[in-house]
């Protein structure tokens, strides 16, 4: 064998001169994006206080953001007839937390494993189809009667809102591995448990990550419901009492916490996502690639 071919061909880095002006070109487009988001929410927030005051908008049936706000701010100095503020949104973010950490482990295992067999997916199929077919938040009368007005409902059933979406997405993930790069894992003499551990689970990481972005809003809302159908605390109980007081800024204000909820949980799947999945392109070498 030549030495040519011992020799590894050199790694071609981009320009200095490119890569400053692709960040540049970044920083310019997160600008323009973040100050476009601002110039939206202006507009909407504007036009409805505008709308209220003006009185093309009814505040008493639609409210209005200063309305909102003033509620917000009462719930915070003096709280809620639940209690505290803070107290109401732990015990809902307490019931999606766990709720969406048992479905999410739950949805991955079902889904490789199922993913994987497809003797034991053809014979679990048709139940799980007919268990996703059901309008899940039905259940919350169910397992109110069978465990309670506690914590144990609602996380049962933000649990089961979560399965089915992680579920299908991981069993779609290992149903997308390619069968090539199994066949040669096998060749190489690798045994089930790694060919799953180092193989599956890692090529079905981006179907898995992805339905991490829409399963913790799931969550919130199997806690909410499970509060509205029979909860003595909760973001869930404050928006029922508010609506049932035709207190309309008091129903967008546990709206608005929470969206603030899931914008932060959908925060923290980008960040694991981006340590988890780092083969992707960046968004830096997505502006060279352009």
């Amino acid at each position: 064998m030549s030495v040519a071919n011992n020799v590894s061909a050199p790694i071609v880095s981009p320009p200095s001169d490119a890569v400053s002006a692709a960040r540049a070109e970044l920083r310019r487009r997160r600008i323009l994006v973040n100050a476009l988001r601002a110039l939206v929410a202006v507009v909407i927030l504007g036009g409805w206080e505008f709308g209220a005051r003006l009185g093309i908008i009814d505040p008493f049936f639609w409210g209005r953001p200063s309305g909102i706000w003033a509620q917000l701010v009462t719930w915070v100095r003096e709280g809620t007839a639940q209690g505290p503020l803070w107290q109401q949104i732990a015990t809902t973010l307490e019931e999606a937390v766990f709720g969406f950490i048992i479905g999410v482990a739950l949805g991955v295992i079902f889904g490789v494993v199922l993913g994987s067999n497809r003797f034991l997916a053809a014979i679990l199929g048709p139940y799980i189809k007919a268990g996703n077919s059901i309008p899940r938040v039905a259940l919350a009368p169910i397992f109110l009667i069978g465990l309670g007005y506690g914590l144990q409902s609602k996380v049962a059933l933000a649990t089961v809102l979560v399965f089915f979406i992680v579920f299908f997405n991981a069993f779609q993930g290992v149903r997308e591995v390619d069968r090539n790069l199994l066949a040669n894992a096998r060749i190489l003499g690798a045994n089930q448990r790694k060919i799953s551990t180092e193989v599956i689970i890692p090529s079905a990481l981006t179907w898995i990550i992805a339905s991490l972005h829409t399963s913790f809003s799931f969550a919130l809302v199997g806690a909410v419901v499970g509060e509205f159908v029979g909860g003595i605390e909760g973001l869930g109980l404050m928006i029922q009492v508010a609506g049932a007081n035709f207190n309309i800024n008091g129903v967008f204000a546990g709206l608005a916490i929470l969206a603030a909820l899931s914008l932060t949980a959908e925060a923290l799947v980008t960040w694991l996502e981006n340590r988890l999945i780092r083969w992707r392109p960046s968004a830096l070498e997505d502006v060279l690639n352009v």
